[in-house]
């Protein structure tokens, strides 16, 4: 198969942030994982891979490992053929078994979705594209909290708009919305 949905990070504690407040972060988080969650059909339907890549974090952290708080999002749909990545950073590839899983499976383009946008999102988007692999960007599938500076809003808009189109060599990055996300292997 050569495509694959790739899901980070949509932890149930992901979103315990100072910037998390503000009731529209809230409803965005449930309205991205209910795009998730139709996508997680689809690929179903497609009989693609589904990976989830979920965030280890320290003790003490709100994604503490073996915490409520770190447990992937129950609404997902997610079932024990999906595949799951462990990571510690905010790269995906980093120290994880992703590269060897994507290869050992054919995948070169992924279906990306997930949070934190200006973090593990953006971060494993352009990892992906340096190592090869096509992105789909999932436009309305990926969300942050709010920071001091900008709203959520205003996040996820400029990375869509600054990661539309970025490539390394031959390898390029798409951002579309999950209305347009074609989850054939051959699409």
């Amino acid at each position: 198969m050569s495509k694959a949905l790739l899901i980070i990070d949509v932890q149930t504690d992901i979103l315990n942030v100072p910037g998390a407040k503000r009731p529209a972060v809230k409803e965005r988080f449930d309205q991205v994982r209910g795009r998730i969650g139709g996508l997680v059909r689809d690929a179903r339907d497609q009989k693609l891979p589904i990976i989830f890549v979920q965030h280890d974090g320290d003790p003490g952290h709100r994604l503490e490992t073996g915490t409520p708080g770190w447990e992937i999002c129950s609404d997902l749909g997610r079932t024990q053929d999906d595949i799951v990545v462990r990571k510690t950073a905010c790269d995906s590839f980093y120290e994880t078994d992703l590269q060897s899983v994507l290869s050992g499976r054919g995948i070169r383009h992924l279906v990306v979705a997930g949070l934190m946008t200006q973090y593990c999102v953006d971060t494993t988007c352009r990892r992906a594209i340096s190592l090869g692999y096509d992105v789909t960007l999932v436009a309305d599938a990926h969300t942050t909290a709010d920071t001091e500076k900008f709203t959520v809003e205003q996040i996820v808009e400029h990375h869509n708009a600054l990661l539309d189109g970025f490539d390394a060599g031959k390898a390029v990055i798409r951002v579309r919305p999950a209305s347009a996300v074609e989850m054939r292997a051959d699409a």
